[in-house]
């Protein structure tokens, strides 16, 4: 049954260009179809979660990342009272504004667009659903809900002070209203991509071999889920071994958002979803040991897995790679796409151009960015 404070698709705030509704989906459940079928979302097959797509086949990617966050956002949701389909929604798009090779690419280009109003990708994925996807005959972007861009723009609380400026400029003609906190779908999706990525970066560490399953098993959280394996399993194969371990501490970080969002729930007692909006704290949320204990599983990551020196040397080619396209294409705009050279004509400033070619960038999946550097830059040497 769902809650009082869940979204409900007949109270939505409607969509910036009014449609026709569906007979047989509901305005949420067509927000993320929209979403699977856009050109943002099939690339992200070929984007960076933290191995460079090219490195291995079973490394996670930005698409199978953003597959199992709204699997899990779905789960949580469900035993909420939540609307899933709204939760699904914006799961599926909270990467879509990601550059290629992952955050290595986007310190890259918020570097060189910081004369230009800078990058960020929360507020890119906003413009790829408002803007850049251009297929519809009567719009640009897909025409989502306030609901789903609501979620997309402030899913990690309220955005205050200096704006990204894709979002300042969205904002200026659709009030997302951005200071108070996200519906609880939305909050829900944004603790999903913790969770997450807090297990699959585990397992893709171990893959990669750059720290072991013993050392895994001394880390909080995890050694009860080791201890637990090693008692029901004794003996068990060490790859069966992890995974059952893995899968449990999938279970505990699920199961302590659902009891700390029931109690949240309580104490707040909303009765509307605009309650949660304006409940003034996050109601999905970590409990404060588990939050702890994930700190210091994150800060093993980062010194085992982040700044591992392997990682560590490719992010340097990559980091070329976008340092060396942005000026090329400033100084070059008629290497552009055809599609793009519109933009171009009407671009009436060089933040205007860089903005273009920021977009373009942006979008460019792992394998694209390095081949246009081969092609226009000339020695390859980021794609050894």
């Amino acid at each position: 049954m769902r809650a009082s404070y869940a979204s409900a698709p007949g109270d939505s705030r409607g969509r910036l260009y009014p449609e026709d509704e569906s007979a047989f989906r509901s305005c949420f459940q067509r927000d993320r179809d929209r979403i699977i079928h856009a050109s943002a979302f099939r690339r992200l097959k070929h984007k960076t979660q933290v191995f460079i797509e090219h490195e291995g086949d079973y490394f996670r990617t930005r698409l199978t990342h953003s597959i199992e966050v709204a699997q899990v956002a779905r789960t949580i949701s469900g035993a909420l009272g939540l609307n899933a389909e709204l939760t699904e929604a914006v799961a599926l798009a909270h990467d879509l504004g990601h550059t290629p090779f992952g955050h290595t690419g986007e310190d890259a280009l918020s570097e060189l667009m910081e004369p230009y109003g800078g990058f960020d990708h929360n507020a890119q994925a906003l413009r790829i659903v408002t803007d850049l996807e251009r297929h519809y005959a009567e719009f640009d972007g897909l025409n989502l809900t306030w609901e789903t861009l609501e979620g997309i723009a402030k899913h990690n609380g309220p955005v205050v002070g200096d704006l990204p400026w894709a979002l300042e400029v969205y904002q200026a003609h659709h009030d997302l209203e951005l200071g108070t906190y996200a519906s609880a779908e939305a909050q829900v999706a944004a603790i999903s991509d913790d969770v997450a990525y807090n297990h699959h970066d585990l397992h893709d560490g171990l893959r990669a071999e750059l720290f072991s399953t013993d050392e895994l098993a001394e880390l909080p959280i995890l050694k009860g889920c080791f201890d637990r394996v090693d008692e029901l399993y004794p003996g068990l194969n060490y790859y069966r071994r992890r995974h059952e371990a893995l899968r449990r501490f999938f279970g505990v970080l699920v199961e302590d958002v659902i009891g700390v969002a029931q109690a949240s729930l309580l104490r707040a007692a909303p009765e509307t979803a605009d309650d949660i909006r304006h409940a003034g704290f996050q109601i999905i949320q970590f409990s404060d040991p588990v939050f702890a204990d994930l700190k210091v599983i994150r800060d093993f990551l980062f010194n085992r897995m982040y700044r591992a020196p392997s990682v560590v040397e490719m992010r340097k080619k990559v980091t070329q790679v976008v340092e060396e396209l942005f000026p090329f294409f400033m100084a070059n705009p008629e290497n552009l796409p055809k599609q793009w050279r519109k933009d171009v004509e009407e671009a009436d400033s060089k933040t205007a151009l860089a903005r273009i070619v920021s977009d373009y960038i942006a979008g460019m999946t792992d394998r694209f960015a390095i081949q246009c550097h081969e092609r226009f830059l000339g020695d390859g040497a980021a794609s050894n």
